[in-house]
């Protein structure tokens, strides 16, 4: 019997995150994959990131971020860790990762905090071979969910720079910090906050493909006219509303 959503959160407060084992079937995974492939092709072995459910339309992850199931337990993980209702419109946000190439080096050891209080990642490619297979890297629950924006944006300005980023990076490096490393399993659901959570993920072999589904749901800030001008740069540049689908013009 699956754990509930209540003892997810208690995980998830206790160690960082939490895992779903074989969250999806080997015949799903492999429509993912498909799905994946077939956009690596396009991309000559490069870098790319999709996001929104329109982006995203008639693939599986799609369909994953509509259903009602999913929708619900990303909803009571929100009301676990925050004590609050999410908006009644909001939707879960999915976006496609995908590390390849010398352009995916630059995306290792990003470190940030997510806008969403709870983030979902499902693995489709993970490399197993050699030193450098992208692993997650997470610095469990270092703040709380702020319900002050202009808290959120500074905290958010502080350390989404080039120069912090590097020197968490370094320290990560030379053992100084020591955060939680994750070797991720495909087909397996991995659930943490990542509002509170400072995470990255680790180099990852440019020969390799590393890629991952993403799916965030509850905004603090979700009302906030600050919050959607300073931060939300990915929806902006897909030119995606706060819940990742095109305004009608």
């Amino acid at each position: 019997m699956e754990p509930s959503a209540e003892a997810h959160a208690a995980q998830i407060d206790r160690k960082g995150y939490t895992v779903i084992e074989h969250y999806i079937s080997p015949e799903q995974l492999e429509l993912g994959r498909a799905f994946i492939k077939q956009q690596a092709a396009t991309r000559n072995g490069e870098y790319f990131c999709i996001h929104g459910i329109e982006e995203l339309s008639g693939t599986m992850f799609a369909g994953l971020a509509l259903s009602t199931p999913f929708k619900d337990r990303m909803a009571q993980l929100y009301r676990l860790q925050s004590g609050r209702e999410p908006a009644t419109e909001e939707q879960v946000f999915p976006v496609i990762r995908c590390l390849q190439g010398r352009s995916g080096l630059k995306q290792s050891h990003f470190y940030h905090f997510d806008a969403t209080a709870v983030t979902a990642l499902l693995p489709l490619y993970i490399p197993t071979e050699g030193e450098h297979c992208g692993d997650l890297i997470i610095f469990p629950n270092t703040r709380h969910i702020r319900f002050n924006a202009l808290r959120n944006v500074i905290e958010k300005a502080v350390l989404h720079n080039t120069v912090s980023q590097k020197l968490v990076a370094f320290a990560v490096r030379r053992g100084w910090l020591k955060p939680i490393r994750l070797k991720l399993v495909p087909g397996n659901l991995y659930l943490f906050s990542g509002y509170r959570s400072l995470h990255a993920n680790d180099v990852c072999d440019p020969s390799m493909l590393r890629a991952t589904a993403l799916f965030h749901f509850g905004n603090p800030h979700h009302e906030s006219a600050l919050a959607r001008s300073l931060l939300g740069a990915n929806k902006r540049r897909a030119k995606l509303d706060h819940n990742g689908l095109r305004p009608v013009n």
